[in-house]
């Protein structure tokens, strides 16, 4: 990594459907091994089965259940006089939507059900109504940060 410049951002493009850089982004976090029409066909299949059970823009759905599990703080572990403590440290938007994508992620694999894309679009609409897994670990992670409050003068 280097020390006096950091690289510059790179921009993901869009997507071809529905031309929105989030669904994108769930795009490539999702694929394994380079195979990135597989990601889109299911990312896809999925985004057809919210709007089918919903009756809502698939995209709405999305954006919410992301902004549902985004989080605002986090803890950190720092070492200070020999003893590491667990800081809480505000979380920056690009960190926030990137912990929220792998944790939808993450969850829907770990689901149980037929298809991923059955199982994506399941997490994504309960992140959407503030249920399931990944909201359960957002609420986590502010409580811990909670809990840690006392050291957030060693930031």
């Amino acid at each position: 990594m280097p020390r006096r410049k950091s690289p510059p951002k790179r921009q993901t493009p869009p997507d071809n459907k529905y031309n929105s850089v989030l669904i994108s982004q769930l795009i490539n976090r999702m694929m394994l091994g380079g195979k990135k029409s597989t990601a889109q066909g299911i990312m896809y299949k999925a985004m057809d089965i919210m709007e089918e059970r919903t009756g809502r823009n698939p995209l709405e759905v999305v954006e919410q259940g992301i902004r549902n599990v985004t989080p605002t703080i986090e803890v950190k572990p720092m070492r200070v006089g020999g003893s590491t403590y667990q800081v809480p440290v505000e979380v920056s938007f690009e960190r926030g939507s990137t912990l929220a994508m792998r944790w939808v992620l993450e969850n829907a694999r770990s689901r149980g059900g037929r298809s991923m894309a059955d199982k994506l679009a399941n997490e994504l609409m309960d992140a959407a109504n503030g249920q399931g897994n990944s909201v359960k670990r957002k609420d986590d992670t502010h409580r811990m940060a909670d809990a840690n409050k006392a050291f957030a003068h060693f930031r």
